[in-house]
């Protein structure tokens, strides 16, 4: 990861909330956890020395769960909330010490934010409620209805334009919060908890429209979420917090196959390890082509299965996207990849 490549960086980032929170600060840099701090000072801790680089054009998700930290994290890179300690950079420069003005324009320019509840505005049109971080902006009206009505176009809502968000279905009112927050071309995108409301079919639907989007339109994503089927659809990388400090942050197979405690093990000991381990991560590297069949880097081991089955004991050749041999699979890779790592409290041997 080159410099260039990172666009927010922060840099020990603490959350004490309470009256006391100076005094509680030294008390966590002196080791102090989040339930002692509570009982000892009445502070409750919610980051303890984050520090995290986000890739330009890449989405960052964040998880844990209810309580650790993820939503308090999110808030603090639009300043909605107020570190006690630390520093956050976007493009090299420090939000903490933005003015007010400098923060609204900051908001306005850099940033949108789409809602777990949707926040849009009911007494107004899915165009006016989309165009509305634009209007603000005072740009010319024609100007902004015409940007606003491409991206109802975009998420998939022709001829809704001037209906009303109590006539719309929560998956509809998410794209309309989605088009609202692309709508101002803003570089980062925040998303806290935005398809946790919706039902499991939608919710698949609103990922995938997100991917193809950001297929498109590179933009750096924050993603929040506390789902890890979620997280590992979408995520480049995906930071998982415990109490309000970040234990791993790491690309998603690296998550699966490498958990950098117990903590991180019981959170994917259940997950479906045959539909998102890739060939990539188990395969034995080699230049060398097998005399069995050939398959892709991306597949999962899901694919490889159904491809194996027809004959076991030949090894499959492994090719990147370029057509090049970078490996082979076995059955014993396989077996490897679909071993459960260990996990706290538990006797899982595999």
């Amino acid at each position: 990861m080159s410099k260039n490549d990172i666009l927010i960086k922060i840099n020990q980032l603490y959350k004490i909330f309470g009256h006391n929170s100076i005094e509680a600060l030294d008390l966590v840099k002196d080791g102090m956890g989040k339930d002692e701090l509570l009982e000892k000072s009445n502070c409750v801790l919610g980051l303890n020395n984050i520090n995290l680089d986000i890739n330009r054009a890449k989405i960052q998700v964040i998880m844990g769960l209810s309580g650790s930290g993820k939503s308090t994290l999110i808030r603090h890179l639009n300043r909605l909330i107020e570190p006690t300690s630390g520093e956050i950079l976007v493009n090299n420069e420090d939000i903490i010490s933005l003015s007010p003005k400098q923060l609204v324009q900051f908001r306005q320019n850099n940033m949108s934010m789409v809602f777990q509840k949707f926040a849009l505005f009911p007494h107004k049109t899915v165009l006016h409620n989309v165009g509305y971080g634009l209007a603000i902006q005072n740009i010319a009206k024609d100007e902004w209805i015409e940007k606003a009505t491409r991206w109802i176009s975009r998420v998939g809502l022709d001829g809704y334009e001037f209906y009303y968000p109590g006539q719309l279905s929560g998956g509809m009112q998410q794209r309309v919060g989605l088009a609202r927050a692309l709508s101002t071309d803003a570089e980062i995108l925040l998303m806290d908890e935005a398809f946790s409301a919706l039902d499991p079919l939608i919710r698949s639907e609103m990922q995938n429209i997100l991917l193809d989007l950001q297929n498109e339109l590179h933009k750096t994503i924050i993603f929040i979420t506390h789902d890890l089927d979620e997280a590992l659809k979408i995520g480049d990388r995906i930071a998982i917090l415990k109490d309000g400090s970040m234990v791993q942050d790491s690309g998603p197979q690296e998550i699966i196959m490498n958990p950098a405690d117990d903590y991180v093990s019981d959170f994917i000991k259940d997950i479906n390890r045959a539909r998102v381990i890739e060939v990539r991560s188990i395969m034995t590297p080699t230049s060398t082509k097998s005399t069995g069949p050939v398959a892709q880097e991306s597949m999962v081991l899901e694919d490889i299965l159904q491809i194996m089955s027809k004959d076991p004991s030949k090894p499959v050749t492994i090719e990147n996207s370029k057509g090049k041999i970078t490996g082979k699979i076995e059955i014993g890779n396989l077996i490897e990849g679909m071993k459960r790592p260990k996990s706290q409290g538990t006797n899982i041997t595999g």
